[in-house]
């Protein structure tokens, strides 16, 4: 399957929208692999896809360091779809010229489009997002120039009998009217793509290969309740039942009601083998009197290693050690390079500590969104599916200062109330991350009659894609009032509720 498997490659030139591209072909789908611009015409071959995408990138083709490709991938005749910088690079190895143009366009642009197979259902005039200094100002044998700017004469190309064609602007992005119908047009009418990519035919084809795979094989998950390692969980049971051992961690540093939903889902609902390790005593014996962030994510980490080997050794020689990997993690560690193994969420180094011959990672070529939507083909309940992130040390970094038995259970208190609140309101779908810390600041309040002298609450909430910058959400006031009312009236020694509104940057996400 994965061999037949319908695919469009997308070459990397370093373009900020590399990634959004691959992420719109799939949401067309076709299965899109991103590959970096050193990849082979053999790489490619093997692939055999139905239409390569040149992106965009950061350089200009005069550049000493200008990334080229393999100039045998222009004559595979395979349909190729360039865009901004592929286009020029295109254009010059086929014998056309590029030029710094006398005015660069950069955002909205008028364009005008020639009658073209590319642009089927399009309409003559629109608006598009150009960012661009250099133009193409000469084409090569074959090719014809099919748009146009105020500025730019080959504002698009085309070159029919070899199946090329260019386009200046960014039609992946949003302020491309129509830019994704011309996407759409490359990948169907060009390139007659059928569309069978989603996720019941993934799941369907990945229980298959599964099922051969694991037959009357061990495999081990390190399982965390969250979405990547549970849906990796779901996928493997349904395959291969009598094969799969689960290892559940509770270091203390969970959520309200965080190990009794994943067991009651785990153990009930998918009837997996699940064996749950209470170590919560261990980790916050290890973690008394540590106030430094970076000191605690490494006794967690550690310790979680620790814990973890111990039940791996019990369990003994296994076949498979399976991670819920998936492809952005793949990405970062680098398209192109060796297969980076991730280590789990809490730890570095998880494989070395268990005796297994080989990793399996079924949810490698898919993006958060398409293992959300397994989830669901799976069965999962809904608050698991879309379960927002949760960092590896759990609580351990939403308590300020040292970590106790009682600041924890405040803060989980605190934690609930406000995740309750905000499910109340409508808005668990509109905000991407949102949770309460517990700072190690004490204020004088009044409860009743009497003076008090407890802890300070922070509420945290913020929208982001990609966890690498994030606006703070603005929650309507009278959500917060309730949020605050409860909080103070439910949970003890808390006398007061912040809410912090800096964004990142400056600020991170979480607080340690």
């Amino acid at each position: 399957f994965m061999a037949n498997r319908e695919t469009i490659v997308v070459v990397d030139f370093g373009g900020q929208y590399s990634q959004l591209i691959a992420r719109r072909v799939r949401d067309m789908n076709v299965y899109s692999e991103l590959v970096p611009n050193t990849v082979s015409v053999e790489k490619i071959k093997e692939i055999n896809p139905i239409g390569i995408i040149f992106t965009g990138g950061p350089l200009s083709t005069f550049d000493d360091c200008a990334l080229s490709i393999d100039k045998e991938i222009l004559n595979l005749n395979i349909p190729i779809f360039a865009i901004c910088y592929g286009m020029q690079l295109t254009a010059q190895l086929m014998g056309g010229k590029v030029s710094t143009a006398k005015v660069g366009e950069y955002g909205k642009v008028e364009i005008e489009y020639e009658e073209h197979p590319l642009f089927k259902g399009i309409k003559k005039k629109g608006q598009v997002w150009m960012s661009h200094h250099d133009s193409v100002t000469k084409l090569g044998k074959g090719f014809k120039a099919i748009a146009k700017t105020k500025d730019t004469a080959i504002a698009a190309y085309a070159n029919d009998e070899k199946n090329i064609f260019g386009l200046q602007f960014h039609p992946e992005v949003v302020h491309s009217e129509q830019g994704l119908d011309i996407m759409k047009n490359f990948v169907y009418n060009i390139c007659k793509a059928k569309g069978e990519w989603n996720m019941s035919s993934f799941v369907n084809n990945q229980v298959a290969i599964l099922k051969e795979k694991l037959q009357n094989k061990k495999v081990l998950l390190a399982l965390s309740g969250g979405v990547d390692s549970s849906v990796c969980a779901a996928l493997i049971q349904k395959a291969c039942p009598e094969a799969l051992t689960c290892v559940f961690v509770d270091h203390g540093l969970l959520r309200k009601y965080e190990r009794e939903e994943v067991e009651k889902v785990f153990k009930e609902q998918f009837k997996i083998n699940l064996i749950t390790v209470d170590a919560s005593e261990t980790f916050l014996r290890k973690l008394k009197n540590v106030t430094d962030p970076e000191k605690k994510r490494k006794i967690i980490g550690k310790q979680f290693i620790k814990v973890f080997e111990k039940e791996a050794k019990k369990i003994g020689k296994v076949d498979f050690l399976a991670q819920g990997t998936i492809y952005p993690d793949v990405v970062e560690s680098g398209i192109g390079k060796s297969q980076v193994i991730k280590s789990h969420h809490n730890v570095g180094g998880l494989p070395s500590v268990v005796d297994f011959e080989e990793i399996i990672e079924p949810l490698r070529d898919l993006y958060k969104d398409e293992v959300r939507k397994v989830g669901f083909e799976l069965g999962l309940p809904e608050k698991m599916v879309m379960r927002q992130p949760f960092p590896g040390p759990g609580l351990g970094v939403r308590v300020i200062g040292k970590i106790t038995k009682d600041k924890l259970d405040i803060l989980r208190d605190a934690d609930f109330a406000f995740r309750d609140e905000i499910d109340k309101a409508g808005l668990s779908k509109e905000i991407w991350q949102y949770f309460a810390v517990i700072t190690d600041m004490r204020s004088v309040g009044v409860m009743g009659d009497e003076r008090t002298y407890d802890y300070t609450i922070a509420l945290r909430a913020v929208n982001s894609i990609d966890a690498m910058t994030a606006d703070w959400y603005k929650i309507p006031h009278e959500v917060l009032d309730k949020c605050s009312a409860r909080i103070v009236n439910e949970v003890k020694h808390v006398n007061r509720v912040v809410y912090d509104i800096t964004s990142k940057p400056p600020a991170t996400i979480e607080w340690e």
